[in-house]
């Protein structure tokens, strides 16, 4: 079994390319946990041992006690993918299903034209009594980190802009 004790984050130190090098697709469930036992790519066992609190993204790389390097993606997986009709809706609509997702503390995937969430019926019947469209989707997850995690936010489809380590900058 191969002992993975690091990892290098994608968003903060692109690792080197790992082209032809072994892969291991995980959900996000097991991507939140620091503990967990899985299978590469080359079909070998690892044993993931990361300080408590770590989450993994797609793109991050796992190091493992020999030096030998795991590249981490993102697995397809259920979803809920949310859309503003385009016939009655515009982008305030998906603005106000952001806001009422995040007070009910639902891990959330924003896009600028859809938001992402695990499948819930109960959230799926809410957004479209708001006019959404709400969809099954197979696709990887990659929510918000929230405002307190530790890397801060991601700049996904913008770029940074000066005011990024403003601690009053949301």
């Amino acid at each position: 079994m191969l002992i993975v004790n690091r990892h290098i984050p994608a968003a903060t130190a692109p690792a080197p390319s790992n082209s032809g090098g072994t892969r291991v697709r995980l959900d996000w469930d097991t991507r939140c946990k620091s503990r967990f036992d899985a299978r590469d790519s080359a079909d070998r066992r690892i044993a993931v041992v990361l300080p408590r609190g770590t989450v993994l993204r797609g793109g991050d790389t796992l190091v493992a006690e020999d030096g030998s390097r795991i590249l981490v993606e993102a697995a397809l997986q259920p979803l809920l993918r949310i859309r503003i009709d385009g016939m009655r809706g515009g982008h305030s609509d998906l603005m106000r299903a952001a806001y009422h997702l995040g007070n009910r503390h639902v891990q959330l995937e924003v896009q600028s034209d859809f938001l992402h969430i695990e499948p819930d019926p109960v959230l799926s019947t809410m957004l479209a009594r708001m006019g959404l469209t709400v969809t099954e989707v197979a696709a990887p997850f990659e929510p918000e980190a929230g405002a307190y995690a530790p890397s801060g936010h991601r700049h996904a489809d913008h770029g940074d802009h000066p005011d990024h380590d403003d601690p009053g900058h949301s």
